[in-house]
């Protein structure tokens, strides 16, 4: 007998399509929910946790071909989705997409940025052209998506919700450096906003995942990601299926008087742990060694 494909890393259309959820139903009718990133990994996970519970959904990113196949598979389990490219380092694109999505939809509710990405390098060697890219993408786009959704909320005088996903950065990950700086970076941002923000009731907030089941890892190290699950306290790697119901607290009304916070959904690696993405270091297992 032939042996079966290998599965792809992660969860799919079929998965995310019947996965239980803690949610009501209805929890997200009426409201639009603009997800950056959504084609792919933990933001495709909660563009179908959100369109199963009543929201409009429209996802964004660069890829015109994968939003299609994303949209167009919700679609046939009779969701709410749209779909629009854009370039997050591009702020004329964001602004074409919110004029597009308020002709369409009439604006948005919650903004989901869950673009973004990274290479494993040492830090070292980055060059210039690798560190601007991934914090023009991480920190940058970022910032540009929660300002456009921000002024937009301000002048139509509505409330508005911002998640965005980062990284964990109090313990260890190593071999990105360029994402900690700019993740890092988006954590500041977003407990500035929440105070300045408040009066606009605009809520603004972080969810840090940590080892978590994608495609992604696919540019790792084998031998690192094999030892995923022992790099937190509960020995667990997690699903963006748990990542995307932790967006679902955060950006919806449970989470009404909330802002400003980080959630980490890591199974306790901001506490206990290392996550390496480039081989480790022999060093750190010499005598002494305190490491996972």
């Amino acid at each position: 007998m032939a042996e079966a494909e290998p599965r792809e890393l992660g969860l799919d259309d079929a998965d995310l399509a019947v996965l239980p959820t803690v949610y009501g139903p209805d929890a997200f009718a009426g409201k639009t929910v603009l997800i950056s990133g959504g084609a792919g990994g933990i933001g495709r996970a909660t563009a179908w946790l959100l369109g199963r519970l009543g929201a409009q959904v429209i996802i964004a990113g660069r890829d015109e071909g994968r939003l299609e196949a994303a949209v167009q598979a919700m679609r046939a389990a009779g969701l709410k989705a749209a779909g629009r490219t854009v370039n997050v380092r591009d702020p004329a694109t964001i602004t074409a997409l919110h004029d597009w999505i308020a002709a369409e939809f009439g604006g948005i509710d919650i903004l989901v940025n869950s673009a973004g990405g990274q290479f494993p390098q040492a830090a070292i060697d980055f060059s210039t052209k690798g560190w601007n890219a991934v914090v023009d993408t991480n920190l940058n786009g970022t910032w540009y998506m929660m300002q456009e959704a921000a002024r937009r909320w301000r002048d139509a005088k509505r409330p508005g919700s911002i998640v965005s996903i980062v990284v964990v950065t109090r313990q260890g990950l190593h071999g990105v450096a360029h994402t900690i700086a700019a993740r890092a970076g988006v954590v500041g941002l977003t407990q500035a906003l929440a105070v300045e923000w408040a009066p606009l009731d605009i809520r603004v907030n972080c969810i840090a995942p940590g080892a978590i089941e994608t495609p992604g890892w696919r540019v790792y190290d084998p031998a690192q990601v094999a030892a995923y699950p022992r790099s937190n306290p509960m020995m667990r790697t997690a699903t963006t299926w748990e990542v995307a119901e932790a967006c679902a607290y955060l950006c919806g009304p449970a989470a009404a008087y909330v802002t400003g916070e980080v959630l980490n959904v890591a199974g306790g690696a901001q506490l206990w742990g290392e996550t390496w993405t480039i081989p480790r270091p022999a060093f750190f297992d010499g005598p002494g060694s305190s490491g996972s």
